[in-house]
């Protein structure tokens, strides 16, 4: 489908590169937040199982992709806001508002800060909060990339985010993946290690009216069906769905179940 490319500025001035998938005259709109270290793109096989119907807007989150990389500290509420500066270039008033992984706890947050403009959530291998030990996690992680880079996390990553099938079938899907995580600035990736150990959205997930999908991946290790299953016990009109055989980036894994839970916020 044809693509679209444009540039928006956050309030602080941070440039914030989006992509836009579909006619103007699609009756349905969604606004999706990709994963860790990936970018807009990472989108593209949801919006093509989607259809013309489908108008879908995706960006390239601060420090991620052509978007500015300014110093930290990130959070979740700031990539929120740099969505709804993204939706006011566009012009888009509303939307569905998906995520995945960092996606969705950014999702979250714009539900909790931009609940007018969020007709529904999906909330995508994500979860409200990763734990007691969050920060120590996530500050390893970033650090063993700035020491060693971005490729040294590869083999790890790329067992966490397909399965083995999936790996085996598709190689060429699982080294776009990994071309696009080893491109990433490491200082940036760093900023945003650190902003997902402090995120903590719990507290907001109970003030949410609109409706809400939860799916996740029955073999995810990085965001577990159980933290799945405690965001839904958070959001009492939240449906769950687990996605057999599939791991942590269901939305290149299976894109078509990823289009039929957007289709069901419609």
């Amino acid at each position: 489908m044809p693509k679209r490319s444009s540039t928006a500025k956050a309030p602080d001035r941070t440039s914030l590169r989006y992509a836009v998938w579909g006619p103007e005259s699609a009756s349905k709109r969604a606004a999706l937040v990709h994963s860790l270290a990936m970018t807009a793109e990472f989108w593209e096989p949801t919006v093509a199982a989607l259809g013309t119907d489908w108008q879908v807007l995706a960006l390239d989150c601060r420090g991620h992709g052509a978007s500015g990389k300014p110093d930290g500290p990130y959070s979740v509420e700031l990539f929120a806001d740099d969505l709804a500066s993204v939706l006011d270039h566009a012009g888009w008033e509303k939307a569905i508002v998906g995520g995945a992984s960092m996606g969705g706890c950014v999702a979250l947050a714009f539900g909790q800060r931009h609940a007018e403009r969020a007709t529904g959530l999906a909330l995508i291998d994500t979860t409200s909060w990763y734990g007691e030990d969050a920060e120590k996690n996530w500050e390893t992680r970033g650090q063993k990339a700035l020491a060693d880079g971005m490729a040294a996390l590869t083999e790890f990553q790329q067992t966490r985010w397909f399965s083995d099938a999936f790996r085996s079938e598709h190689p060429d899907a699982v080294q776009d993946a990994i071309d696009v995580f080893v491109a990433n600035d490491v200082a940036a990736y760093l900023e945003t290690c650190r902003m997902l150990g402090r995120c903590d959205m719990r507290g907001a997930t109970s003030t949410f009216t609109f409706p809400v999908e939860i799916v996740v991946g029955e073999e995810d290790y990085a965001t577990p069906v159980e933290m799945a299953k405690a965001m839904a016990r958070q959001i009492p009109q939240a449906k769950l769905e687990v996605l057999e055989s599939a791991r942590h980036f269901t939305p290149l894994e299976v894109p078509d179940r990823i289009a039929a839970c957007l289709k069901r916020l419609a």
